[in-house]
């Protein structure tokens, strides 16, 4: 997803105090940045997700229990922000989909154990989905059981209906990919404006007494029940919909109840007494409630659970990782080292070069060499917070393979003479390079690091701070006046359509879309419809590494950057505190508080 969240945000502060946003959804040693200076965590180390296809029995609650985990008490989350949005179908942003986890339910969802893998299994479904042998009609059978917080039953009219009003006027903010599948056009919305007025989609059948609903898409999708484990598509309550206002007090069918919110200070939960445990194999739910304080910053919050007092000693930090000023600290005291835990975030930092502009691939594969990735880590706060980048794909997606064709690794600090040497061989000494950054205290100082490292090379860098209010919006624009961008990226789900489609696409080319390096080329766009539609995913996953690689090779548009690192605090109280593999927060529905 784009910086804003477009697929599966994810809000990040780098290591260094940066607040920027990495668009659309960590592992252990990523692209070839195992450094052996990388602090080890202290409880809990998300080291690499494997991702399978869950059985039915593996679609089958309860979650399992966690070895010494009990029931009761409170868990008090802390964040700089409020949840921006609690209508599942407006939510896309990773922090606003850590929330919703307590409350709302898709037909899919991912079954996550201590270690971070993951097994994509039925959520409110039985399984996970049964598909036509052209991938073009997809069914699921909903559980018996499944209620929601009034004690009404959930209904496929329910599940087809919270994707319906994705359609609606005032749902602007949630994924489209189902909308795109089911219809095959870009201009999804023509034509259909909801169900409001009693107008279903021909495309979504449901039979209500066999619990069944089937999508009849209007392209192949074999991952598409990867697709439906989004928030954007959960189920919503046909007669409890108030529209515009549910997103103040959406309905639950999960293990909690939004009870009582107080915007930008505070909200409660409170367990669902009709919420199922043997109908979810996902969520735990061992605290009786959730409180959760919108405001401290990360500084205060860390502060707060490095004294570990009262209240603070059963909280968590929801998404914001240890702050910069506190990193040593809590790295070098081994009580406070007990008491983390961290991991990669699941996309890739990256500066996109637009291809418009720098049309000579040898002027971008000496930007690759010449980039300084050892300074601006250090900037960012050294091996802790994160490994050098040199792919396009995260370590996180299926079949992504490791290489490093610019040498990135063997000198991470940038080869200046190699660089030179390069761009003397294209009659290129001299070529000026404007680079645009989203000004902050973090990104000026890498920027003097990357002008420094480009004059060395033998470029001419000018360099252009813009507001980071405004950033995206002018990165965004294809007539834009930049050569080199700060851009990252995360899937939607651990495929890697997900990423390559969204940045390389020469469909994505246009005001406000993705494909920031403007590449327009007929065997990428190929690629991308020939492997879209590949059913065994671990073919489909040699082919994106491959086309990943060919890309890097050929076409060179971005300078890969970090797989960035958070780590994170939580208090003495709390038991079960892990990332979140998708969305990089907290995982809450696994914390519980300890005697």
């Amino acid at each position: 997803m784009s910086l804003s969240r477009r697929n599966f945000v994810i809000a990040t502060s780098v290591a260094a105090g940066g607040s920027l946003v990495l668009s659309a959804c960590s592992s252990g040693d990523a692209g070839g940045g195992g450094d052996k200076g990388t602090p080890q965590a202290g409880a809990t180390e998300y080291t690499g997700a494997t991702v399978k296809i869950g059985s039915k029995e593996e679609s089958t609650g309860p979650a399992p229990e966690i070895p010494g985990a009990k029931k009761g008490g409170t868990i008090y989350g802390v964040s700089e922000d409020d949840f921006s949005h609690l209508d599942p179908q407006r939510i896309y942003y990773a922090f606003n989909s850590s929330g919703a986890l307590l409350f709302a339910r898709g037909l899919t969802g991912y079954k996550i154990d201590m270690k971070g893998a993951m097994t994509l299994v039925g959520d409110l479904a039985t399984d996970v989905g049964t598909a036509s042998a052209d991938n073009k009609t997809w069914t699921f059978t909903l559980k018996d059981g499944l209620k929601w917080e009034d004690g009404s039953e959930l209904t496929v009219e329910d599940v087809r209906h919270g994707i319906e009003r994705a359609w609606a006027p005032f749902v602007t903010e949630g994924a489209a990919y189902v909308q795109q599948a089911l219809t095959g056009k870009g201009d999804w919305r023509k034509g259909y404006e909801g169900p409001y007025d009693g107008k279903h989609l021909d495309s979504i059948v449901t039979d209500k007494a066999k619990k069944t609903i089937t999508f009849k898409l209007a392209e192949p999708r074999p991952d598409f029940n990867f697709t439906l484990a989004m928030t954007s598509y959960s189920a919503t309550p046909v007669k409890l919909d108030t529209k515009e206002k549910y997103d103040k007090k959406p309905v639950s069918c999960g293990p909690y109840i939004v009870k009582h919110r107080s915007i930008d200070k505070s909200m409660t939960l409170t367990r669902n007494k009709h919420w199922d445990p043997a109908t979810d194999p996902i969520r735990n739910a061992y605290p009786d409630g959730f409180e959760f304080e919108f405001g401290p910053t990360s500084l205060e919050s860390a502060d707060r659970f490095i004294a570990d007092q009262g209240k603070d000693q059963q909280m968590v930090s929801i998404y914001k990782a240890v702050p910069a000023e506190r990193m040593q600290k809590v790295l070098t005291d081994p009580e406070l080292k007990k008491r983390t835990f961290n991991g990669l975030l699941t996309g890739t930092y990256y500066y996109p070069i637009n291809c418009k502009r720098v049309t000579d691939v040898e002027v971008r594969k000496a930007l690759n060499i010449a980039w300084p990735l050892e300074q601006i880590r250090k900037i960012y706060g050294g091996p802790s917070a994160g490994d050098y980048a040199t792919t396009i794909l995260s370590p996180d997606i299926l079949g992504r393979k490791e290489f490093d064709l610019y040498g990135k690794l063997k000198a991470p600090q940038g080869d200046a003479e190699a660089a030179k040497e390069v761009l003397k061989k294209a009659g290129k000494l001299g070529q000026k390079i404007v680079y645009a950054y989203p000004q902050s205290p973090t990104y000026d100082k890498t920027a003097v690091v990357i002008e420094n490292a480009l004059k060395k090379a033998g470029f001419t860098p000018v360099i252009k701070p813009v507001d980071s209010t405004s950033y995206y919006d002018q990165a965004q624009q294809i007539d834009n006046s930049f050569d080199v961008m700060w851009f990252g990226w995360s899937p939607d789900w651990p495929t890697a359509y997900t990423m390559i489609q969204p940045l390389f696409d020469s469909a994505n080319i246009g005001n406000g879309q993705n494909n920031v390096s403007q590449v327009k080329v007929d065997w990428i766009d190929a690629a991308v419809k020939e492997n879209v539609v590949i059913t065994d995913q671990k073919k489909a996953g040699d082919a994106w590494a491959a086309l990943d690689k060919r890309i890097m090779e050929e076409i060179v548009p971005i300078i890969p950057e970090t797989f960035q690192r958070r780590f994170y605090l939580y208090g003495s109280k709390v038991g079960g505190a892990i990332m979140d593999p998708n969305f990089s927060a907290t995982l809450l529905y696994k914390t519980y508080v300890k005697a």
